[in-house]
């Protein structure tokens, strides 16, 4: 059965200034897309997949630790082959509001300069280095604290966070307009069904065009037709399964959305340039 597509509500947190959260949950019961007018500071600890945010859709991966700035659409679509023996991910989420930092910056002068980097932010961000690992000690260690204490914890990410060495841009803002939101409604669907049998005249129903109009728009939107973008998708996912899991190519062809295992290797080395096989061994 496909899956619907379905934007989520996040209700404020008003009982703290911040909120932590820290969960495990099977692999396909992480929240659909959604935004809030908070900042979300999330560390993915089991599971790995694909992410939209914002503007950008990408492969992710266990341990990384990424800050979204607010209101801007993001989720993570996690694959079940990368969860753990129970069929679960495991992740923790920290979310502060911009009146938080606004009375930390008041309230502690030493604090100013690391809030006032933070609030420039624009992009969403992902940590490597030595400040990936700084974050993922100190979320860990707040998993064990109690909410005080996760108090003095906050104040050290903000101070972390507020550097812009060591990280890169994985998503910015879109503009909220009618062809945006059609487009993300597409990408965020064939993220979720790209292993079943897509056909042109469902995907034109669910943005509202005939075949042809939906096939001009997103050629315009991607430069790409539909289906050379879906077969693109598939290889990026197969990828993932060559790398991460110990699976048959033949179960992988299928898992990744092909039906022909010939075709399958054909299109796998017209884009990667090397067979499945051969990817698998370079790893």
């Amino acid at each position: 059965m496909l899956k619907k597509v379905k934007y989520a509500h996040i209700p404020a947190q008003r009982e703290y200034s911040f909120h932590f959260d820290h969960v495990k949950i099977k692999w396909n019961e992480q929240i659909t897309l959604h935004q809030q007018k908070t900042w979300e500071l999330s560390y993915v600890i089991v599971g790995s997949g694909t992410r939209i945010i914002g503007d950008t859709i990408e492969p992710f991966s266990r341990n990384e630790i990424i800050l979204i700035p607010p209101n801007i659409p993001h989720c993570w679509s996690f694959d079940e082959l990368d969860a753990n023996k129970n069929g679960e991910i495991e992740n923790i989420t920290v979310t502060f509001s911009e009146q938080l930092l606004e009375k930390c910056s008041s309230a502690f002068p030493e604090l100013e300069t690391y809030i006032k980097k933070i609030q420039k932010n624009t992009e969403a961000l992902s940590f490597k280095g030595e400040t990936l690992v700084r974050l993922q000690s100190i979320l860990v260690q707040m998993a064990k604290e109690t909410t005080i204490d996760r108090l003095s914890s906050l104040i050290k990410l903000l101070s972390i966070i507020s550097s812009v060495e060591n990280t890169s841009a994985v998503g910015r803002p879109i503009v909220e307009d009618k062809k945006t939101k059609r487009m993300q409604k597409i990408l965020l669907y064939v993220m979720n069904n790209y292993q079943n049998t897509i056909t042109l005249e469902e995907m034109a129903q669910l943005v509202q065009l005939d075949k042809s109009s939906f096939c001009i728009f997103f050629k315009k939107m991607t430069g790409k037709t539909f289906f050379s973008y879906l077969t693109e998708y598939r290889i990026e996912s197969s990828c993932q399964m060559l790398t991460k899991t110990n699976m048959a190519i033949a179960e992988i062809c299928f898992a990744s959305g092909f039906k022909d295992i010939p075709y399958y290797n054909r299109v796998f080395k017209k884009i990667k340039a090397v067979t499945p096989t051969e990817y698998r061994e370079r790893i």
